[in-house]
């Protein structure tokens, strides 16, 4: 099973679209690693640098409401996968890029608004969150603390999780 965890990128922005995550032109691809220098190139964020070490970095992706909102793309979460990112952490997802994250073996993890502004809290240099999918807990570290959040994960969820994506589920069972 792949590692989740590592660094983290914190997006201070509600309805961040998939355009934003991979921008419309480059969805004739069909190499996930076409999609690599792509991420979040159209994304406009004060201090924000799509080419920047904080992207290139992260594993974690902690952010507001409405993540992957806009078309149904399955381009979006492969941009993410590509670049190392394991978890999106959001008080929601739009209802397609949620499934499509879980279908890749990734987690889209729901948590209220306290506990992601909890999470944001402790954003800075070296911020880090480590996941049991056991005991459905992650931690946050950063120099401003650590703390412990729990998250939940539907069968389903977890199962395509553990299997790496829907590929794997399947050839478990068929």
């Amino acid at each position: 099973m792949k590692k989740f965890g590592g660094p983290v990128l914190f997006l201070d922005r509600a309805d961040i679209n998939t355009d934003e995550i991979i921008p419309a032109k480059y969805l004739t691809e069909i190499d996930k690693d076409a999609l690599r220098p792509h991420l979040l190139e159209d994304l406009k964020m004060d201090g924000f640098d799509p080419a920047g070490d904080a992207l290139k970095n992260a594993r974690v992706i902690v952010t507001r409401a409405n993540f992957g909102c806009g078309s149904s793309r399955e381009h979006a979460p492969w941009a993410l996968e590509v670049n190392g990112i394991t978890a999106v952490i959001a008080p929601s997802f739009a209802r397609i890029f949620r499934q499509n994250m879980f279908n890749c073996g990734m987690m889209a993890i729901e948590l209220d608004e306290a506990q992601v502004a909890a999470l944001f809290e402790r954003a800075g240099d070296g911020a880090a969150i480590e996941f049991d999918l056991k005991s459905g807990k992650f931690a946050v570290s950063s120099g401003k603390g650590r703390a412990e959040f729990t998250f939940s994960l539907a069968g389903f969820d977890r199962e395509l999780v553990e299997s790496e994506g829907w590929v794997g589920f399947a050839d478990k069972r068929y």
